[in-house]
């Protein structure tokens, strides 16, 4: 039995976003500003790619790049693991685990960037979603 919560309902729609040419450092200082793990990637205002905290420990620090050198199209992640604003958050999370993410970006069909979900979105949540499943179960029962 699921929630009915639909990520669309719960996902920030203030998505940070930056230009695939743009340095490592740009984007890192985007992270500072908005307090966020990640930027969205964009080519030709469309999501290429995802630039987390993680792409830069690991192919730029670790691998002694100097960040501001260093495009993000070079280190980002990708392809790009996207889901609709229709879907429900318990197969957001699902998806979360099969493809081995934390965050997923919420894209229109057609291709418009709205909103992004994270495993911490969804954590933060749980408790509320367990009482709402709780509800309706108690409503169900004969």
């Amino acid at each position: 039995m699921g929630s009915g919560i639909k990520v669309g309902e719960v996902m920030r729609k203030n998505v940070v976003t930056t230009g695939v040419g743009n340095t490592v450092t740009e984007a890192a200082s985007l992270m500072k500003r908005y307090n966020v793990g990640s930027v969205i990637a964009l080519d030709d205002g469309k999501a290429v790619g995802i630039l987390t905290e993680r792409d830069i420990v690991r192919n730029v620090v670790a691998e002694s790049k100097n960040p501001a050198e260093v495009k993000i199209s070079e280190v980002m992640s990708r392809p790009l693991r996207v889901i609709t604003p229709e879907i429900a958050l318990e197969d957001a999370a699902k998806l979360m685990k099969k493809f081995g993410v934390r965050r997923l970006p919420i894209i229109k069909e057609n291709g418009e960037l709205v909103g992004i979900i994270t495993e911490n979105d969804i954590m933060k949540l749980f408790p509320s979603v367990v009482d709402l499943i709780e509800e309706k179960a108690a409503i169900e029962r004969p």
